[in-house]
């Protein structure tokens, strides 16, 4: 396939500069395989989907994606933006729907969005990146590039909430959404069909502000990936990761459990999958080592 080219918001959870997170490590592995190239957006800065609900207002927290969706418009005007961050995705997919939708409320946003010398046409498709893997690409050609089947792997994949509601993956369930199993099955590992907490919350910034209440839906997300026989689970959202990974050892010490379940991407598995090494698919980034992947990336 020819190579594709995306405007690409990487969000405060990449920092695809500083090269911080294992999660861009492995969408940088994957993207090399699948020839795409991610075209930074030049001074982005926060959606605000951390901040934005806190107070701040509406126009403030429209106007930090309309910023960064103006300045995408300026440096690559042709591309779709492109974010690997759920929250950050629905964030600016959010503003998009809202401007389109409310003609002064757009100008409103380029009224402040002026100041910046900005203008926004909000002509610009906002997806996630495994939107553009499922829709641009595919299953099969995905599967083309597996060079190191996941065999003899069980994966449950958790979906969350944020590429799930309200807006979803185009053609998917929102109790029931199926595309992580099928990347899990394009890898040829075996996916945990019945996995009933695909879609539950995990409770997102509550870890840190109601801990106790977080690492309750924590603990049912993980007990149902081991009752579903699961070595590993696989999410597509950097909170989902975070939360799901580096609260287990609070959980067990609370509720007498022993997890010790790893949690990686998509792209961590497709970039194994591709024949990326341990570093090259961030693997060495994880708190609880998945042991299992990284003998394939090994071998």
């Amino acid at each position: 396939m020819a190579k594709k080219s995306y405007s690409f918001y990487p969000g405060c959870s990449s920092q695809k500069a500083a090269s911080a997170s294992n999660y861009q490590v492995s969408v940088d592995a994957m993207c090399k395989e699948l020839d795409i190239e991610l075209n930074e957006i030049p001074d982005w800065n926060c959606c605000s989907a951390s901040i934005g609900y806190a107070g701040g207002g509406e126009l403030p927290r429209l106007a930090l994606s309309a910023r960064n969706m103006a300045l995408s418009e300026e440096a690559h005007p042709d591309q779709d933006i492109v974010a690997t961050c759920a929250a950050c995705w629905l964030a600016t997919k959010e503003t998009q729907e809202r401007l389109h939708d409310d003609n002064d409320l757009l100008a409103e946003t380029n009224t402040a969005l002026a100041e910046a010398g900005l203008k926004l046409k909000n002509d610009k498709n906002i997806r996630h990146m495994v939107e553009v893997l499922i829709e641009d690409f595919g299953y099969e050609e995905l599967g083309s590039h597996v060079k190191k089947p996941l065999e003899g792997m069980k994966i449950a994949g958790y979906v969350g909430c944020q590429t799930n509601r309200p807006f979803g993956i185009d053609g998917e369930s929102f109790e029931n959404p199926k595309y992580l199993d099928k990347m899990i099955e394009t890898v040829g590992a075996e996916a945990c069909n019945d996995y009933e907490k695909k879609v539950s919350c995990c409770g997102g910034a509550l870890a840190f502000s109601e801990p106790e209440k977080s690492q309750a839906l924590i603990k049912d997300i993980i007990e149902s990936a081991y009752d579903n026989g699961a070595d590993m689970i696989v999410t597509p959202c950097p909170v989902c990761q975070m939360n799901t990974e580096v609260y287990q050892d609070q959980i067990n010490a609370k509720y007498g459990t022993k997890f010790k379940m790893p949690v990686v991407y998509y792209s961590t598995l497709l970039s194994v999958a591709y024949g990326s090494s341990v570093k090259e698919a961030g693997l060495d980034g994880q708190i609880i080592r998945a042991k299992e992947l990284e003998d394939i990336a090994n071998k």
